[in-house]
């Protein structure tokens, strides 16, 4: 029987080596030589191993598989991957927000939900959370969100005090504490939790109408859930609980899906609706704008290499294709610069070469050189020219994703309108979504949470901020507490 042949180990040059094991030295026991490159280059290689991991959503896995539209949605947007019938490749990441790399995935937290089509006009990214709302409206406040919900700078400790604190100074919170607090904070797995866009975005159709939009992906496996105590017992087991989940579930062939469906506004409505429907705090009721499913998102295919093709993926709420364009969310605006930039301090200013991140549409841009420039540029190297370079072509490709603003420069909150405040959606949700055991395990999550390191005075705003959104839920709060 032949023996196998394995493949010579080599430099990262190509040039095979003599050792996998051994230094080269002066002699079995002697000083190693500078000469053993080999070595040097395995060292030095290592040191450098970790790039610098997202801040926020460090902790995170994903898959790649493909979206196919099953219903025609084709009278609201001209995008091709939207078209009926179209299938397309996908790449979805989940994470946590606050966690480190080294997190455990079975935190209380919000989960990253960033899915990517690589699209026939480029790639499409939808990078959302599995909740419908967020803790915020003014992108202004976002670093200082993070920074609450992650480390103090003297301990190095991750702080209930602070997070507390921030939030009671923030009511426009209510919405997305309240659901962080009930069932919905900790999912079971990522296969058991909804994807949502959040922000809403402008479809435009191939006459030119617009459309207001919001994104849901219904999980196919149902939604469960872990208990507070499940979630500390896991965390304490296998802090890579979620990713362990989703590679074992797809490597076996149980591949998870969700459901596309979207909730449409009428471009006008948008004016006049009794509440801004651009808030990111609330959610649009179903009963004014209900669900138009669109297709199907399924999971197939793990990555070879983590790194690679997890680690190193890109996601940008920048990236958006003919027919898909942004909303007056001041939050989605601040997102379309904050996260490509993100990209280019982590990975360079060439991030969209990584092959995770490429297009699988052709590429005719005058972007040119900088750090790790892979793909070789031709002339002419810039527009306009007459020398045959790629030229933008405003006739098949307008720029139809617009909306009309006017006013002066200000610094200021959101126009109110009739049913715009911050303890209403979640009151709703407490009152009339909640059954008596959820609101068992809310009022159970947020006593545990409170009586662990919240100062006083911040005890005192979390009561009230609890109040206002159920005056009973608040009062429960306080009595957990205190004992009184």
């Amino acid at each position: 029987m032949k023996k196998e042949e394995r493949k010579p180990t080599t430099t990262d040059a190509g040039i095979p080596v003599a050792s996998d094991e051994f230094s080269l030295t002066v002699g079995p026991d002697g000083p190693i030589l500078l000469q053993d490159t080999y070595l040097i280059e395995q060292m030095a290689n290592f040191n450098r191993e970790r790039i610098p991991e997202r801040q926020p959503h460090a902790k995170g896995s994903g898959a790649f598989g493909h979206f196919e539209v099953t219903e025609d949605v084709s009278a609201y947007t001209k995008a091709a991957v939207f078209q009926p019938g179209t299938k397309t490749d996908t790449l979805i990441r989940f994470s946590t927000v606050a966690g480190e790399r080294g997190s455990p995935d079975t935190w209380r937290d919000v989960r990253g939900f960033a899915l990517r089509f690589y699209t026939t006009e480029g790639n499409y990214d939808m990078v959302g959370n599995n909740t419908p709302v967020f803790f915020l409206r003014d992108p202004m406040k976002f670093q200082h969100f993070i920074r609450s919900q992650k480390r103090r700078a003297d301990s190095g400790l991750r702080d209930n005090d602070m997070q507390w604190d921030f939030w009671t100074l923030s009511p426009e919170s209510a919405h997305q504490v309240t659901i962080l607090f009930s069932d919905r904070g900790i999912p079971k797995t990522w296969r058991h939790m909804n994807g949502y866009s959040s922000h809403t975005y402008m479809w435009v159709n191939a006459e030119g109408d617009r459309f207001w939009v919001k994104y849901h992906f219904k999980t196919d496996q149902g939604i469960e859930i872990l208990t507070q105590e499940e979630a500390d017992r896991i965390a304490g087991e296998d802090a890579d609980y979620h990713r362990r989940d989703l590679f074992d579930a797809i490597k076996r062939g149980d591949y998870p899906s969700w459901t596309l469906k979207v909730q449409i506004m009428p471009f006008k409505e948008a004016e006049t609706y009794r509440f801004n429907p651009f808030d990111l705090t609330k959610v649009w009721p179903h009963g004014d704008y209900p669900l138009h499913e669109v297709g199907r998102l399924t999971l197939n295919r793990n990555p070879t290499d983590f790194h690679t093709e997890i680690e190193q993926a890109a996601f940008q709420p920048s990236n958006l294709v003919p027919g898909i364009g942004p909303s007056p969310d001041k939050m989605l605006l601040a997102r379309l610069f904050s996260y490509a930039d993100a990209h280019r301090a982590r990975l360079g200013v060439n991030y969209h070469q990584i092959p995770v991140n490429r297009p699988k549409s052709p590429v005719h841009s005058y972007s040119k050189d900088g750090a790790m420039r892979i793909d070789n540029v031709s002339d002419p190297v810039y527009a306009p020219n007459s020398k045959g370079g790629p030229k933008a072509d405003g006739e098949r490709y307008p720029q139809v994703e617009i909306w009309k603003a006017s006013g002066e420069f200000v610094r200021a909150a959101y126009t109110l309108r009739k049913d715009d405040d911050d303890w209403g959606q979640a009151g709703t949700l407490i009152r009339k979504v909640m059954n008596d055991e959820q609101r068992d395990r809310l009022v159970s999550n947020v006593v545990g949470h409170l009586k662990n390191g919240v100062s006083k005075p911040v005890l005192e705003r979390a009561f009230e901020y609890w109040r206002n959104i159920d005056k009973e839920i608040g009062n429960r709060i306080a009595k957990g507490v205190t004992g009184s």
